[in-house]
């Protein structure tokens, strides 16, 4: 079932990207593939005011556990700083894709920023979203290896609940 929706979320993601003239190359489209076992941002929403920004974001995650789930997600400078990370304190097996919101983020409604998700087993995954308040998000295929030096940059999850 897992690999099913993996799939279809795959083909939806692609199909999308397609629709908008920002279809993926077969490179892009095998390093999705073959990322699956990582979490992927879905969606992003924003509100507030200038220098003072909630984020909404949708993650779907292969979650099974605390064994291996979707453990933050956070907003980065294109240049790779990180700007606000959203600690998960538990997985979310049964709730996928799931959406959770965070902030107060302090960035200028029409910076660039990156939003991607990480898994506490295998990092950061490669599928993000990219764009500015004022101009709206869009997936992204980030490089492999991208900032990944933040994997180990404050705050970080204490404990999974469950």
């Amino acid at each position: 079932m897992k690999i099913v929706l993996n799939l279809f979320l795959m083909l939806t993601t692609i199909s999308c990207s397609a629709d908008t003239n920002d279809s993926l190359s077969n490179d892009e489209v095998d390093n999705v593939a073959s990322n699956e076992e990582m979490a992927s941002i879905v969606s992003v929403a924003s509100s507030g005011t200038e220098n003072n920004y909630t984020f909404s974001v949708g993650i779907s995650s292969p979650d099974t556990g605390c064994s291996q789930y979707a453990n933050w997600w956070e907003v980065v400078k294109e240049d790779g700083t990180l700007l606000y990370r959203r600690i998960l304190r538990h997985s979310h097996v049964n709730e996928q894709p799931f959406v959770r919101s965070g902030g107060t983020i302090d960035i200028t409604s029409d910076q660039v920023v990156i939003v991607r998700a990480h898994m506490n087993t295998s990092g950061y995954g490669v599928k993000a979203f990219i764009g500015s308040v004022s101009g709206g998000f869009k997936e992204t295929i980030l490089e492999n290896g991208f900032a990944e030096n933040l994997a180990t940059v404050a705050p970080q999850p204490d404990k999974c609940a469950f």
